[in-house]
């Protein structure tokens, strides 16, 4: 099943999003690698600025999705204000289909 993880960070902490950046994007590339994450980018502000993000991942259960989501270097440095896991139906452009 798919989790969209839609992921706030707190007002004031883009030097938290820079500087926790690579190991964010290593633990992006082992879901890959483990067949776990379908897509993942950031939201932008009104000055293009990241802001959030959204990582869609394969999970057998919310609880899983939020093993992973937990597990996010963003996560563990506080960057997020909040993350809200939402179950998933990718209906349109979907690469599988």
């Amino acid at each position: 099943m798919l989790f969209a993880l839609l992921c706030k960070d707190k007002p004031g902490h883009l030097n938290v999003r820079i500087e926790t950046r690579p190991t964010h994007l290593a633990y992006l590339d082992k879901l890959n690698a483990e067949g776990k994450l379908s897509m993942a980018g950031p939201f932008l502000d009104d000055e293009g600025k990241a802001c959030g993000s959204l990582v869609l991942v394969k999970a057998e259960t919310a609880q899983e999705a939020k093993a992973l989501a937990d597990a996010d270097p963003y996560a563990v440095a506080g960057l997020f204000e909040s993350v809200d896991i939402k179950p998933f139906n990718w209906v349109f452009n979907k690469p599988e289909a």
